[in-house]
């Protein structure tokens, strides 16, 4: 007679047993007969999938919208949203300098920190001492979330709807733009809370 092995007569192994320790909740879809032979919602996939592809034929074939490729930025889509979120400017004073005041709230409100501010300071100029000796965005993280421009207590950063010049081959040459480049690259001199130009010194000299 066999002696018992694993605390079991007959010698026979005890299966381990296997925790299932993923989360149930308490919403989780079931399954039913029909979706559990797959066949048919694979069948039902391939509907969709060839119900799509023959409409945009049929656009394509009749010229309508929403079926034809635009090769963007030197095409835009007639129906592009006029309140899509890109490229930033920075607005500028009458005379030319920005109207940020280097507050660092974009910056600090930034998800992805892609802004980088160094504050400078203008005694001369008593209604707008502070302003930006840096701005840089780096638009290899950017999310263009917007956050940057709803923020701002200056109307000093603004949004336009395309991106041209965006993106670039290389990350250090064209991803990172500074302050001339938002200023001038499509100049803004109408912000919602003008300031008065800086005073003129005795040897005409405006910073």
């Amino acid at each position: 007679m066999n002696a018992p092995q694993n605390g079991q007569p007959g010698g026979r192994k005890t299966r381990p047993v296997v925790v299932d320790r993923r989360r149930k909740y308490w919403n989780e879809p079931k399954l039913g007969w029909w979706e559990s032979f797959y066949l048919f919602e694979v069948l039902r996939g391939l509907s969709i999938t060839g119900g799509v592809f023959l409409r945009n034929m049929k656009r394509w074939m009749t010229g309508k919208k929403g079926a034809l490729t635009a090769y963007y930025p030197e095409e835009i889509r007639a129906d592009y949203a006029g309140h899509n979120r890109g490229k930033h400017v920075l607005t500028q004073r009458p005379d030319g300098r920005p109207q940020c005041i280097a507050c660092n709230l974009c910056a600090t409100v930034c998800p992805a920190r892609v802004i980088e501010i160094e504050a400078g300071f203008d005694p001369e100029d008593p209604a707008h001492p502070k302003y930006p000796e840096r701005f840089e965005i780096d638009y290899s993280r950017c999310i263009f979330c917007g956050f940057c421009v709803e923020v701002c207590p200056e109307d000093a950063i603004r949004m336009v709807p395309t991106i041209p010049g965006l993106p670039v081959l290389e990350r250090s040459g064209g991803m990172w733009l500074g302050r001339e480049e938002l200023l001038n690259w499509q100049p803004a001199r109408d912000p919602a809370k003008p300031y008065p130009p800086k005073p003129v010194s005795g040897n005409g000299d405006s910073r």
